[in-house]
Parts: C-alpha cells; sequence; structure tokens
C-alpha cells in the first residue's frame, strides 16, 4: 500500500507546535497532569501464602481450598491510563480573526496545540495517546500508543485540513469513541461545538457513563460573542453591514450591525447557548474547558488541573 506524502508546510506547522508544546509542558503543566490523571484502580498480581498481618478480606477460598493453606490475593495499582482525543476538523474550526496589535491563532491551530500539549504530558507519564479525526465522517482513526514520536504523529494529523468532509457530524464521532475505546479512558472532545446541540447531546452523555470525559471548546472571540477582557458576553461590534458565510453549507447571510435591536438579539442568544452548555455539561458529569485562541493554552489547562484537584480533595 503506498505511503501518504507528506506536506512539507504542514510538517513545518507540526514541529512548530511540537516544540511549544514541549515547552509549554516543561515549564508551565509539569506535574498537573499526573497528580489529577491517575490510573483506573487496582489489578490482579498473584497469590502468596497468608501472613501475619494479612486482611481476611483479602483471602482467596478457591486456591486455600485447594491447597489446605491460607493463601492471599496480591493487587498492584493500574497506573497506566488511555487519553483519547475526539477532534473536530469540520470547516468551522478553520475559522480565526487576525485584529491588529492580536496574537490570535485560528480555532484548528490552537486545537492542535492543545492535542500535543495534553498529549506530551501523557506520554511523560508513561500513558498511550489516541486520536479520533472527524468531520461529518471519520476523516482518521489513530489507534493509542506511547513514546514521543507518537506524539508528533499525533499533532501532525491534528493538524491536517479535512480529507473528505466539510459539515459536522460529532455525533457520529462520540459513538465511534465508544465503540473502539472498549476500556475506561480519559477523552477530550475537542470542537468549536457549532451547530445543532440536539445531536450530540445523547452520544455524549453515554460516553461520559464509561469514560472520564472533558468537553474542550475552542472559539474564536468573535464567532462566540466573546469580551476576552471581561470574560463574559459582548455585544456585536458596529461595524454596518456584515455579510458572513457558514464555512460548512456556505449558505451566506447579511447582518446590520448598526442595529441596536439586532446587536441585542444576537447578545442575548450567546448568552442563552453559553447557559444551556454549561448546564448540560453538569447534567451529563461531563468537565467542561474553554480554551482561547489568544494567549496561552497551558494557562486554561493548569486552571482546569487545579479545579479538578480541589474536587477530589472534597471527595
Amino acid at each position: 500500500m503506498a505511503t501518504r506524502a507528506l506536506d512539507p508546510e504542514l510538517l513545518q506547522a507540526a514541529r512548530r507546535i511540537q516544540v511549544r508544546a514541549d515547552r509549554l509542558v516543561t515549564d508551565v503543566m509539569a506535574g498537573g497532569y499526573s497528580s489529577v490523571f491517575r490510573g483506573s484502580g487496582i489489578e490482579f498480581d498473584e497469590v502468596r501464602e497468608f501472613a501475619e498481618g494479612d486482611e481476611l478480606r483479602s483471602v482467596d477460598w478457591n486456591v486455600t481450598a485447594r491447597t489446605g493453606r491460607p493463601f492471599v490475593k496480591k493487587f498492584v495499582e493500574e497506573r497506566e491510563l488511555t487519553v483519547l482525543f475526539v477532534l473536530d476538523r469540520s470547516a468551522s474550526m478553520l475559522f480565526g480573526t487576525h485584529p491588529p496589535g492580536a496574537a490570535r491563532r485560528d480555532v484548528g491551530a490552537t486545537a492542535a496545540l492543545f492535542v500535543g500539549c495534553v498529549a506530551f504530558a501523557a506520554a511523560r507519564n508513561h500513558d498511550k495517546a489516541g486520536l479520533i479525526a472527524c468531520t461529518d465522517r471519520i476523516e482518521r482513526y489513530v489507534p493509542a500508543k506511547k513514546g514521543r514520536n507518537h506524539v508528533l504523529r499525533l499533532i501532525r494529523e491534528a493538524c491536517e485540513p479535512p480529507r473528505a468532509g466539510a459539515g459536522t457530524d460529532l455525533a457520529l464521532a462520540l459513538d465511534y469513541a465508544g465503540r473502539v475505546q472498549r476500556r475506561r479512558a480519559i477523552v477530550f472532545v475537542v470542537s468549536d461545538f457549532l451547530g445543532d446541540a440536539t445531536r450530540w447531546q445523547a452520544p455524549l452523555r453515554r460516553l461520559a457513563l464509561r469514560h472520564d470525559v472533558i468537553a474542550v471548546r475552542i472559539r474564536d472571540p468573535f464567532a462566540a460573542g466573546l469580551d476576552r477582557a471581561a470574560g463574559e458576553v459582548a455585544a456585536l461590534p458596529r461595524v454596518g453591514l456584515l455579510r458572513l458565510a457558514d464555512p460548512e453549507t456556505g449558505a451566506v447571510v447579511e447582518v446590520d450591525t448598526s442595529s441596536a435591536r439586532v446587536r441585542a438579539t444576537l447578545q442575548e442568544r450567546w448568552r442563552a447557548e453559553r447557559t444551556a452548555w454549561q448546564d448540560f455539561c453538569r447534567s451529563a458529569r461531563v468537565d467542561l474547558l474553554d480554551v482561547p485562541t489568544e494567549g496561552s493554552v497551558a494557562d486554561p489547562l493548569v486552571r482546569f488541573f487545579r479545579m479538578r484537584e480541589r474536587r477530589g480533595a472534597k471527595r
């Protein structure tokens, strides 16, 4: 079977992200990942003869009955974890605004950098990482493996533009993840989560019943209606008649931003969507992580790790 030729520009972009992600893990995120994500429990190691101090509940009664001497089961901590990224690579993930004086990435580049940071943190803890890239179909499945070279492959795949699809079918990818990942894993669903939320909420809820699911929402401040400085929903700026095109369907709409009523309506819709999204994640026991397209990707990750640590300490 012929191998796919690597785009030099893509490879260069992936290596830039590799360097930045590796540095962020070293300088900012050290220790956060390992302190939050632990092994899924204990696994059986061996049986040995009962010794003074052993608990009766650890006795293996089957072996004891066969040998006529008391034996106990010995267990070891199961440390190895599997991290799985479900990455939205639809056309809307290519969106990005670049206002003067703002160091801002597009949504897809931010998603790739996020994948790189978490994958490097997993590799340093000898955990496995895999990736499912999707549009309105499954574009690529990379089974979970260990190692830094494998992390570079994940970053390269995360940088790839859509190969076949342009639309979004996140529900398809979530169901696919549930089928291919049988053992409990940490699943990062990385998307802008634009579109009809009713289609992917049920699959996301099902996935969270078996796995530790984190919904990573990445949006450009303009597309999210956010005032990054104030950290809250903002009104659409007054820039006159604005012509907008849907990158996935090609549909075009004109918005009169000079109208106070139009701006107020959009602001209220943004606020309602944000509240509904937070309420759903809370009810589905899905952790929510918002990652901006400007500034450090590591900062929201570190805050997320601290939140998980505080929550674990209370349990």
